[in-house]
């Protein structure tokens, strides 16, 4: 028999209102799930989205999809984790389908439904609910920690140190593995190589941090925040461009000889920034999409420029990353002191996650990580 546990959790009740604190009740895992105590949660773009209303999630809800914590009780049929083991929690996958049965966990049948648009279980049984007993939706992202106990599965937490600050891993559940994995996965610059990469954000400074890993002789970072872009630059940026006061696509001409860049990565979800990006690539340069602008957004492009440039742009989800192999590779590289990501880290008590989410819209924070304990 099922029972609920009784927790704190940062409810987001209808678009555009601000996070409220409430007691709720968390379901116990089934079969395939895991019952984490969040120790830490980040804040994403994503999260901010959806409580805006432009990216399409049902509330009331619980979102959250940085977790990082220890489990506290199992399913039956779990064997990828055990009680007592701390976990970073990543996006969800069935584990069933053909593109997971393959290794492409993000190219999973079920993806929408068990990340964004779901709010419950496939089945539709909620995993939340409030005190009155009504339902909230949850499992966002597999996960919705933004919680003091979170509820994910087998397939989306994955074994983590424990002598690690829990602030420091949180992110690299989704906007570290994102920016990291689409250079390295993706984009996977060649020897002598130029790359820009437009927003400095979480996900854009991630890239620039895994940019440096590679053989790529010019890095190039282009944001509206001139802090932004000086932190880019300590990170490894060769290059910095101020959006706001240069028209980015000529700025890039200029520092590659009117060449253009041979990748660019795109992240803020700015259809304009976008538009700059591709007029920036060199002759057969390849663009990375992740920047998720509202549902339905579209942009203009000059195709016959797309045919004769041989353009290749390409969209990216989390990183194209297989987390269970990546996660763990990406936190090697964090120990050795190769990906700096506590860089971009700056903690919040769990009671100040309004506050938080204020210092994310306004560019004050690049990665701001809820702190539960």
């Amino acid at each position: 028999m099922h029972t609920a546990t009784s927790v704190t959790a940062a409810v987001a009740r209808a678009p555009g209102r601000p996070f409220v604190l409430e007691r709720v009740r968390v379901d116990a895992p089934r079969p395939h799930e895991v019952l984490l105590r969040t120790e830490a949660a980040g804040i994403c773009h994503t999260d901010l989205s959806v409580r805006a209303g432009h990216t399409p999630f049902p509330l009331p809800g619980v979102l959250g999809h940085e977790g990082v914590g220890t489990v506290v009780a199992v399913g039956s049929a779990v064997t990828a984790t055990a009680p007592g083991e701390r976990v970073l929690a990543t996006f969800d996958s069935c584990g069933d389908c053909p593109a997971c049965r393959v290794g492409r966990p993000v190219r999973c049948a079920h993806w929408p439904a068990l990340n964004l648009f779901g709010g419950s279980r496939l089945d539709g049984s909620p995993t939340l609910w409030d005190t009155a007993g009504t339902p909230l939706h949850g499992k966002f992202f597999g996960q919705s920690s933004f919680a003091e106990l979170a509820l994910a599965s087998d397939r989306n937490v994955v074994p983590v140190p424990e002598d690690l600050p829990a602030a420091v891993l949180a992110p690299f559940g989704c906007g570290v593995q994102t920016g990291a994995g689409a250079v390295l996965n993706v984009l996977r610059p060649e020897p002598g190589d130029s790359l820009a990469v437009f927003g400095a954000g979480a996900v854009g400074l991630s890239a620039v941090l895994a940019a440096r890993l590679t053989a790529a002789t010019r890095i190039i970072a282009v944001d509206l925040h001139p802090a932004r872009l000086a932190l880019a630059r300590r990170l490894g940026a060769t290059d910095v461009v101020e959006a706001g006061s240069n028209d980015a696509a000529d700025a890039i001409a200029e520092l590659t000889g009117r060449r253009g860049v041979d990748r660019a990565l795109e992240t803020s979800g700015d259809v304009r920034a976008l538009r700059q990006a591709v007029a920036s690539l060199a002759i057969g340069g390849m663009l990375g999409v992740v920047g998720a602008p509202p549902q339905g957004t579209e942009v203009g492009l000059d195709v016959p420029q797309l045919l004769d440039r041989g353009t290749r742009i390409v969209g990216i989800n989390q990183g194209a990353s297989l987390p269970q192999r990546f996660l763990p590779a990406l936190v090697d590289l964090f120990r050795s002191g190769r990906l700096p990501v506590d860089e971009l880290v700056r903690c919040y008590p769990f009671e100040q996650i309004e506050r938080a989410a204020q210092d994310a819209l306004t560019g004050q924070v690049v990665k701001p990580v809820l702190l539960m304990t």
